[in-house]
């Protein structure tokens, strides 16, 4: 049976993740799935009950389960800690334990919502991308980085962007063999024009893709072009491959093509899995009953396909999302004049009716 921790977080993480879990049981009965699922504090709420954004006893939970699924982390209540205290660091520490170096960001614009991206639609209709950011390397790890002193009274800042032969193969792998399910294609964002590191990067994904993979397309773009290419023909993607840095800014850059993060999961994986939507903890609007839950939804998709390997489920989500969209119903972030505006609560409810229809 799906071992699944759950870590609803604050703010809207609560809200958000209380539908996931109502929509999961349904389909837990549906397909006979017996999930197990046990719920912990993380982030602010854990700091205000441990002083820690996670204790010892959740990672341990998190490193036994099959899969963990979280809401959102933060607020502007625990701003000022210092930064091994803050809510973020926790999930630092989860990614770190469960060695979650592959990082997936899907960008689908649903033609439901096309009007409401900031790009034409008929730029951005039937854009379907699949980010996949290498988690744990790069220049966000790299060694040494500081701030030192010049001898001239001014400073000098520095950090290492450092990959190796196995960090680049193994999240190689996990782009090719995503794309082989998918559309058979792989875009490789570097900047092999002037860093060396970047040289390794493009020489061991080809070297990978030719070994291994010889039937996916791939395709080599540098950054700044892919940035370009991203807004000019986003049509022409299917997975993009990224490190650390790259990854961060392409994936937010896609995320916007869809008009809303309230839209859009995203799932870490290596020895473990952790699955978390997009936004934030958006604490202006905590217990309004205003959250778009469709992200966290879109979120127990991915872990259905890719922890359990239950496409039927999967799939059952993504068209109860599809059907609620195309019949109009919308929460505040992707409200348009036309639509009919409805709560958190309601929208979970809507998609919970089309997923019993």
């Amino acid at each position: 049976m799906p071992k699944v921790l759950v870590l609803p977080g604050d703010g809207i993480g609560v809200e958000v993740t209380d539908v996931s879990l109502d929509i999961l049981k349904i389909l837990d009965e549906k397909h006979n799935i017996g999930f197990e699922f046990e719920i912990e504090l993380f982030g602010g709420s854990s700091i205000d009950a441990h002083g820690v954004p996670i204790t010892k006893e959740v990672l341990e939970k998190a490193e036994a389960s099959d899969a963990v699924l979280m809401g959102a982390v933060g607020g502007p209540k625990w701003e000022n800690l210092e930064h091994s205290k803050k809510p973020e660091s926790g999930l630092l520490a989860l990614r770190k334990e469960l060695d979650a170096f592959a990082n997936l960001r899907p960008a689908v614009v649903y033609p439901a919502l096309a009007d409401a991206s900031t790009l034409k639609r008929e730029v951005v209709e039937g854009t379907d991308i699949m980010v996949v950011r290498e988690l744990t390397g790069g220049i966000y790890f790299g060694t040494p980085r500081g701030i030192e002193k010049l001898p001239d009274g001014g400073e000098k800042g520095f950090n290492t962007l450092v990959y190796t032969t196995g960090e680049i193969e193994r999240i190689a792998r996990v782009a090719f063999g995503i794309a082989r399910k998918r559309r058979n294609k792989v875009t490789s964002i570097d900047k092999a024009n002037v860093l060396e590191v970047m040289q390794l990067w493009r020489t061991v994904v080809t070297r990978v893709r030719d070994a291994e993979y010889p039937d996916v397309e791939l395709e080599h773009l540098y950054v700044d072009n892919a940035a370009m290419q991203l807004i000019r023909r986003p049509r022409s993607f299917d997975v993009m491959l990224a490190g650390n840095m790259f990854g961060d800014i392409i994936s937010d850059e896609a995320a916007q093509l869809t008009g809303s993060l309230g839209m859009l999961p995203s799932a870490s994986i290596g020895a473990g899995a952790i699955y978390e939507p997009v936004h934030g903890s958006a604490p202006d609007i905590a217990g309004q009953d205003l959250a778009n839950p469709i992200a966290s939804l879109l979120t127990c998709a991915m872990m259905l396909k890719y922890s359990f390997d239950m496409g039927a489920a999967s799939n059952d989500i993504e068209n109860a999302v599809k059907s609620v969209l195309e019949k109009g119903y919308r929460t505040a972030d992707i409200y348009q004049e036309g639509t009919k505006r409805v709560g958190c609560r309601e929208m979970g409810n809507l998609i919970a009716r089309a997923l019993r229809e």
